[in-house]
């Protein structure tokens, strides 16, 4: 089976040519290259090592299509690789997670922090100290996806902010939209058509 055929379609002519209609192709970035299980800080460098996914999701962009990039370092590094120009929009950055970023989970936990057990209690709702709770992301994706006009864009961004605009899409509960596995260098296309959204696939790739 060829790769190409493991991921969505291109909208159908007819699609394109509703007026007021946004098709987004929704890429996670590339895995971060820093030790696993880190909450890590928008400076984190991309591993760009995974060529031939980059090559098929290059391939599958729309053409002529515009961009868009939340402003960490990953995402504006695999938009370039991707051969994109992405507008950055701080709408479209991964949850904040305040005093917490920089470290390890496992460090947290081991340390007997009351505030990390409680988050985990209700993930959706829960803030980290200084941080915001994915409810708050939820709110300022659907912002950013506001701001998007008509036609077909590229959003290269976070597993969060994509669960976001899932949870947007579908009508779902924050703490439902957290139960989307997102990989790194997936694609996941929904559409804003003129009835409302349209969910045409979710985290896929191409192995």
């Amino acid at each position: 089976m060829q790769a190409a055929a493991l991921l969505p379609q291109q909208p159908t002519s007819s699609e394109m040519s509703m007026e007021g209609e946004t098709f987004l192709w929704l890429i996670r970035h590339a895995p971060v290259d820093g030790v696993a299980g880190t909450i890590h800080p928008a400076d984190a460098p991309a591993n760009l090592g995974d060529r031939a996914q980059l090559q098929v999701l290059r391939q599958c962009l729309p053409r002529s299509a515009a961009s868009y990039a939340s402003p960490s370092r990953r995402t504006v590094e695999t938009a370039q690789a991707l051969g994109l120009a992405p507008e950055l929009m701080p709408e479209f950055s991964e949850q904040d997670f305040g005093a917490w970023t920089g470290r390890r989970h496992d460090e947290i936990d081991a340390a007997g922090d009351e505030a990390y057990a409680q988050f985990w209690s209700d993930p959706a709702r829960g803030r980290p100290p200084g941080g915001e709770s994915f409810e708050d992301q939820v709110t300022r994706v659907r912002l950013g996806l506001s701001r998007i006009g008509a036609g077909s864009a590229a959003l290269v961004v976070h597993s969060g902010t994509i669960r976001a605009a899932l949870c947007i899409a579908l009508d779902l509960t924050p703490h439902a939209a957290l139960r989307f596995v997102i990989d790194p260098l997936s694609l996941t296309r929904i559409d804003r058509l003129a009835t409302g959204w349209r969910v045409v696939s979710v985290n896929q790739r191409t192995a």
